[in-house]
This record gives structure tokens, sequence and C-alpha cells, in this order.
């Protein structure tokens, strides 16, 4: 089954560093990574299900769903477009073809250095931990308009509180 996103392409280009002149493509997976592995962690499998239910069939424009609107366009994208470009920034200027993997680099322009990527994920880190810990604290507030948060059960993922990446513990 195909991964609904919560952010279409333009969300992502307004609201973030990447150009409009990035091929779709690149960009898609690492959104879907992003909203998979990230946002549901922080969602459950039951509030996540239920935003994709809505989105799929359109009925997150409808009346009766407006909490769910809210929740998607004042929290949910901003916490996506950040957590993307986490995903996507250390990858954007590779491709793997059949020749082998390649970096990209304009005539007019300068390669970055790893450090320097590693600040701008970093920065894009510090925005979605600081928007995960918006919707934590908003959710905390508000689980009976969505019951869906807490109604999580067996092998499901539970809502995650946490909104501070602190590494990797190896």
């Amino acid at each position: 089954m195909a991964t609904v996103l919560f952010i279409n392409r333009t969300n992502l280009v307004r609201n973030s560093i990447i150009d409009g002149n990035v091929d779709t493509d690149k960009l898609l997976p690492f959104v879907n990574t992003a909203q998979v592995v990230v946002i549901q962690q922080y969602m459950g499998t039951k509030l996540y299900d239920k935003m994709s239910n809505l989105i799929e069939t359109s009925d997150i424009d409808l009346p009766a769903n407006a909490a769910y609107k809210t929740l998607l366009t004042d929290y949910i994208q901003d916490m996506l477009i950040w957590e993307a470009q986490v995903s996507f920034l250390p990858f954007c200027a590779y491709s793997v073809r059949n020749g082998g993997i390649y970096k990209h680099q304009s005539e007019t322009s300068e390669s970055v250095s790893k450090e320097e990527i590693d600040f701008l994920v970093e920065k894009c880190r510090t925005q979605a931990d600081w928007y995960s810990r918006r919707f934590i604290d908003f959710m905390a507030f508000n689980q009976t308009t969505y019951p869906e948060y807490t109604n999580n059960s067996n092998d499901d993922l539970y809502p995650s509180q946490d909104a501070v990446f602190n590494g990797w513990n190896i």
C-alpha cells in the first residue's frame, strides 16, 4: 500500500531551503521516510492511520473533521517539513546509477563541506525538534479531541513524548 503523504511538494518547497528545481523523485523517498519513521512515532499508529485515511479520502476537508485539519496544517505539516529536510540534506548531492555513485556539482557553484552539511542538518533538526515539542504539548492538552492518540494497542506504535534527538547510541 502506498503511503499517503501529509505534505505536498508545494508545502515543502515554500517552507524549506529546498529549491523548486529539485527533482520531485529525489525528494519523495525522504519525505516518505521522515513521515513513516519520525512523524508516525510522535502520532502513534491509530492517529497516524486516521490522518492518512482522512487525507486519502479527502474527508479532511469536511467540516466534521475541522479539528483534524487544524492538527494537520498547524502541527503535523511543520514537523514533517523539517524532518524531511533532516533526511534529505545529507543525500541531496548524490545519485546512484548503473555506473556507480555520483556527486553533482554545478560549474557555477562551490561544493559544501561535510561540516557545512552537518551544520545545516543540525539546524533543521533543531527546528524539527521545536515543532515536535509544540505538537506533543498540543496533544497533551487536547487528547479528548483526538481519541486515536491514546487508543493504541498491542503492536501499535505508542506516541513518543520525547522531541529531542540526542544522537545515536551504539
